[in-house]
């Protein structure tokens, strides 16, 4: 569990490294997460890398311990929204109209990525 957890930490440290040493505008974690998704793809496709945290669903394992806990990493963002009563006070109303428009964005992105996806879909089933 430790190596799985260490495996996860360290592609996000190569891919905070990455972003910083290109100044690529794409977060750290993003990069890294791509790096231990190309290792899980390699892994599959050679046996020979199921080995240490790779092996026997060692990072699946510490991924599920994360995800069952995850609501614990949402302390310290509360925290740090609590500390910053007085900038809601005074912006809530433009962050709340922010908010709303993004939600709205997104669920018109998401059903555009659906429907488009779901065309595509349609079209390779009718191709003999």
């Amino acid at each position: 569990m430790i190596a799985s957890l260490s495996l996860i930490l360290l592609c996000q440290l190569i891919g905070e490294v990455t972003v910083r040493a290109l100044a690529v505008p794409v977060p750290g974690p993003v990069v890294g997460l791509l790096l231990l998704l190309l290792l899980l793809l390699a892994r599959d496709q050679f046996p020979s890398l199921a080995r240490g945290p790779l092996a026997n669903d060692g990072v699946e394992g510490a991924s599920r311990g994360l995800l069952a806990n995850l609501s614990l990493l949402f302390v310290p963002a509360g925290v740090g929204v609590v500390q910053k009563l007085d900038l809601l006070a005074e912006h809530g109303v433009a962050i709340l109209a922010i908010l709303a428009v993004s939600v709205i964005v997104t669920l018109l992105v998401t059903v555009a990525t659906f429907v488009a996806a779901s065309s595509l879909l349609s079209r390779a089933d009718e191709e003999p």
